[in-house]
C-alpha cells in the first residue's frame, strides 16, 4: 500500500485514537468550534498532518446535524429473549420516529463491538444501544468514548452509564422459593455460560435462594444454552437418581432435559420437578407444561428506547422516568410437584385408614 492509498484509508477514527481524543474533540477541531484546549487542538492538527487525513461532508456533520437514528448492537444467536428485547426496541424507536441500524455480530469480543460501534457512529447515530449477555461486550466498549451515549441491556453494571435490565436474580430466587414452598431439599441447577452476564445473576440466584432455606448446594451444571446441553446434563442426572427438582437457566435447556428423563423411562414431575426461565412460546404447550420464569421482553424493549430519549432530552415532560429495572414473574404449571416419597407420605396414611377393619 503506497502512503497516498494510507492516506485515503484514514478515518476520523484513526486521526482521534493518534491524538489520544475522541472524535468528537476531531470534529470539533475540523468545524473549527470553541471549547477545544489550544494543546489539544495542536495534537489533532498533527495527527490529521501525520495521517494525511481529509474528512468527508458526512464526517464534518457528525457534531452539527440531527440524524434521528439509534445504532443496535446485538451479539449472538438469535435467541428468544435477545430478539424479543430487540424487536420491542424497534417498535418504540419507530413510534418516536427514530430510524434504527442494526449491527448483529457472531462474535462478541472487545475489537468486534468497537468496530461495529464506531461503524454505526459513521453513519451519524445519535446514541448506540447494546443488546448483549456477554461481559467482554459491554466492557469493550464502556471505556471508548464513541462521541455519543451508549445505553446496555445487561443485567451486570460494567461500566456502561446508562443501563436497563431484568431482575435476573428475582427470577432464580423465586424458583428456589417455589420448589422449596413444595418439599424439595435437593434442588439443582443447570447454568448459561460463563461469560454471560444473565447466567451469573441467575446463579446467584440459586444460590441465595438455597441459602435462604437452609439448603445445600451441590455443584452446579453448565451448560451453552442449547437443548442438547440440557439433555446431556439431563441424562447424567437420571443416572444419578437423587435429586428431585431442577432450575434450569432457559426454557431450551429444560426441554433437553425433560426429553433426556422420557427416554430413561422418569416422568417430570413425578421423579423430577423442573423449573425453566424466559417463558418462550413453547413452554405451556410441552408435556408436561413447564414450570418458568417469565420475562417481560416488551417492557424491557420499551424501557431501553426510554432511555434513549432521556438521555437525548426528548423525554416529555409530563412522562415518567424510564425504569431501570423490570420484573420478572414466576408461571405455575405443571412440570414442578411435591417430590415423590413426600407425596407418598401424605397419601399412606389415608390408604392404610381405608384397609382398616370397621
Amino acid at each position: 500500500m503506497t502512503e497516498d492509498d494510507r492516506a485515503r484509508a484514514a478515518t476520523i477514527f484513526d486521526v482521534a485514537r493518534l491524538a489520544g481524543v475522541s472524535h468528537q474533540t476531531v470534529s470539533r477541531v475540523l468545524n473549527d468550534m470553541p471549547n477545544v484546549r489550544p494543546a489539544t487542538r495542536q495534537r489533532v492538527e498533527n495527527a490529521i498532518k501525520q495521517l494525511r487525513y481529509v474528512p468527508s461532508p458526512a464526517a464534518r456533520a457528525m457534531v452539527t446535524r440531527r440524524s434521528r437514528t439509534i445504532g443496535l448492537i446485538t451479539t449472538g444467536s438469535a435467541d428468544y429473549g435477545p430478539s424479543s428485547t430487540a424487536l420491542h426496541f424497534n417498535e418504540t424507536a419507530r413510534d418516536a420516529r427514530y430510524a434504527v441500524i442494526t449491527a448483529g455480530l457472531l462474535e462478541a469480543d472487545a475489537v468486534h463491538v468497537r468496530s461495529a460501534a464506531e461503524l454505526l457512529v459513521r453513519q451519524n447515530v445519535e446514541a448506540i444501544v447494546l443488546i448483549v449477555q456477554q461481559r467482554a461486550a459491554v466492557e469493550g466498549i464502556a471505556g471508548v468514548d464513541l462521541g455519543v451515549p451508549v445505553v446496555a441491556v445487561a443485567s451486570e453494571d460494567r461500566g456502561v452509564p446508562h443501563r436497563v435490565q431484568l431482575d435476573q436474580y428475582a427470577g432464580s430466587r423465586a424458583a428456589v422459593d417455589h420448589l422449596a414452598a413444595l418439599g424439595h431439599r435437593d434442588i439443582r441447577h443447570i447454568a448459561g455460560p460463563a461469560d454471560s452476564m444473565d447466567a451469573a445473576e441467575r446463579l446467584r440466584g440459586w444460590f441465595g435462594g438455597l441459602a435462604a432455606h437452609g439448603l445445600v448446594s451441590r455443584e452446579p451444571m453448565v451448560g451453552d444454552w442449547t437443548p442438547a446441553s440440557g439433555y446431556a446434563h439431563g441424562v447424567r442426572l437420571a443416572a444419578e437418581g437423587s435429586a428431585t427438582a431442577v432450575v434450569v437457566a432457559n426454557d431450551q435447556m429444560a426441554v433437553g432435559l425433560m426429553r433426556a428423563y422420557t427416554e430413561a423411562g422418569l416422568s417430570v414431575p413425578g421423579d423430577l420437578s423442573v423449573v425453566g426461565f424466559d417463558d418462550i412460546p413453547e413452554a405451556e404447550y410441552l408435556s408436561p407444561p413447564l414450570t418458568t420464569v417469565r420475562q417481560d421482553f416488551t417492557v424491557l424493549g420499551r424501557a431501553a428506547m426510554e432511555t434513549v430519549l432521556d438521555v437525548l432530552g426528548e423525554r416529555p415532560p409530563d412522562a415518567p422516568p424510564p425504569t431501570p429495572v423490570s420484573g420478572v414473574s414466576l408461571v405455575r404449571r405443571a412440570s414442578t410437584a411435591p417430590p415423590a416419597a413426600l407425596a407418598a407420605a401424605e397419601i399412606e396414611p389415608s390408604q392404610s385408614a381405608l384397609s382398616r377393619p370397621s
